[in-house]
């Protein structure tokens, strides 16, 4: 099936930070059917949030369910490695990011190609991520915890969201740039870090602010900064790391939108 890009979506005021989408349509009649879009984390988290935003807009533009199939584990490999395996009709889309699509091929042994075995539709947006900690941390600022972490090597914990994931790659620049040793905790997901660091089982996280921000202004957990080069504007009083004693540990993970190899288009 023959597919063309043209302009499909653009999000509401609430979702600026991501950008109009091409859009999907074909020389015949698509989509004649449900549109999956497989997002390869637990629902709950950023990637996930963005790509349900996505989907609600390509639904409105195509006339046709848009479904999100969330298929978790190894970092967003096993869902992304389903896309991969697809056919390449349209009808089956990943939602990923650099860990999908870049860190996962440093990381794991892959059963198929990051670059060779995918199409590319559109680059949706970043974000930048956050250092959080539990609430009773004995630590309020970036410089504290880092002190803390120095005065008790290797007995803190990080919660990521597995092996080669953003919030593991920071964690370990983090105590490179720092000088500090904890033990990292992995989950299968962004999300399912915060009810342990709500519940104080974990220390620390790195994550991004759809999770974190609404648990940070109920005062569940702590922030201590930023891991952008600026302070931004969804949270401008949560200092940026190179204020805090760990200059250029930075992470803004970036989403987009691919389909499997072979899936064609054609220039509107």
């Amino acid at each position: 099936m023959n597919l063309r890009r043209r302009q499909f979506l653009h999000l509401a005021a609430a979702t600026a930070t991501i950008p109009a989408l091409p859009r999907i349509a074909t020389a015949q009649a698509f989509p004649s059917r449900p549109v999956t879009v497989v997002v390869p984390v637990p629902a709950g988290g950023a990637l996930d949030t963005n790509a349900r935003l996505i989907a609600e807009g390509v639904r409105a533009a195509l006339g046709q369910p848009v479904v999100i199939e969330n298929v978790s584990g190894a970092s967003g490999s096993i869902g992304t490695g389903k896309v991969a395996r697809a056919t390449p009709d349209g009808y089956t889309l990943v939602y990923g990011a650099n860990v999908t699509h870049v860190l996962n091929a440093a990381v794991y042994s892959l059963n198929y190609d990051v670059v060779a075995d995918f199409e590319p539709i559109a680059l949706i947006g970043s974000t930048p991520w956050l250092i959080v900690g539990k609430k009773d941390l004995p630590a309020d600022d970036l410089k504290g915890l880092i002190a803390w972490l120095k005065a008790n090597p290797d007995k803190g914990t990080c919660g990521t969201a597995g092996p080669g994931s953003p919030s593991h790659i920071s964690g370990v620049l983090f105590q490179n740039v720092t000088g500090t040793r904890f033990q990292f905790v992995p989950y299968r997901g962004v999300a399912p870090v915060i009810p342990d660091l709500v519940a104080g089982n974990i220390d620390i996280a790195i994550l991004d602010p759809i999770t974190t921000l609404p648990q940070i202004r109920a005062g569940r957990i702590k922030a201590f900064a930023m891991l952008s080069k600026t302070r931004t504007a969804m949270a401008p009083d949560i200092p940026i790391v190179d204020e805090g004693g760990a200059p250029g540990v930075h992470m803004e993970p970036w989403h987009a939108l691919w389909a499997p190899k072979g899936t064609q288009r054609r220039s509107s």
